[in-house]
């Protein structure tokens, strides 16, 4: 998810080695029965504050809007698990997103007004980061991570139209940072790598 997707971006932009592990049961596995949560030593620490926000408007496109939800957001989820587990927890999953949605008064918006949502967010994003290569600056900071986890997973996660990842890209700052965080962070990371260990990023930028 883009969740874990930040977390592991912020911990490479602190040098520190990182080893990402996909389960099933990985909930089930969390103190707080959340993820993403960290193995440190003999340590489980979870919940780890602004990191393990979702995007609204990415959880309301893959799991409020019917045919993205059918078509791609159900299978993905239910993909792990064999029948009928699969369907019962990927519905179980949609009808917990959608419970959030109507708490926080997005269940009757439509989806042109999330794309317009999306598009200010990216403006906002946009004018605070201007020409710098970073939110503040030359160094990277927590707001990076999360800012980069998210846009990333937008812009190279398969939904049933490109119109969400094109928001993002009608904005170059943007696009140009997550390209700069994704050579740095990533593509050398995994090239200076003495491991031998497959990537663990979700692919290249278009």
């Amino acid at each position: 998810s883009e969740v874990t997707f930040v977390l592991q971006t912020f911990l490479r932009m602190c040098g520190l080695p990182v080893q990402v592990s996909c389960c099933a049961n990985a909930e089930y596995m969390s103190p707080s029965g959340k993820v993403p949560f960290i193995h440190v030593g003999n340590q489980v620490v979870s919940e780890l504050g602004p990191i393990v926000q979702f995007i609204k408007a990415k959880l309301y496109i893959q799991w409020c809007d019917d045919y993205t939800a059918t078509e791609i957001s159900r299978p993905r989820y239910s993909s792990p698990y064999s029948w009928p587990l699969n369907h019962i927890l990927a519905y179980q999953k949609q009808w917990e997103v959608q419970r959030k949605m109507n708490a926080i008064g997005w269940s009757g918006k439509s989806l042109e007004q999330v794309y317009e949502d999306v598009s200010q967010c990216c403006q906002a994003l946009s004018q605070r980061l201007g020409t710098q290569p970073y939110f503040f600056n030359k160094q990277p900071t927590e707001l990076d991570a999360l800012v980069f986890g998210h846009l990333f997973t937008i812009l190279t996660t398969q939904l049933t139209n490109d119109e969400l990842a094109e928001k993002v890209k009608s904005y170059t700052n943007l696009l140009s940072f997550c390209h700069r965080i994704e050579h740095t962070y990533f593509k050398e990371h995994d090239r200076e790598s003495q491991s031998g260990s497959p990537h663990h990023y979700k692919g290249s930028l278009p």
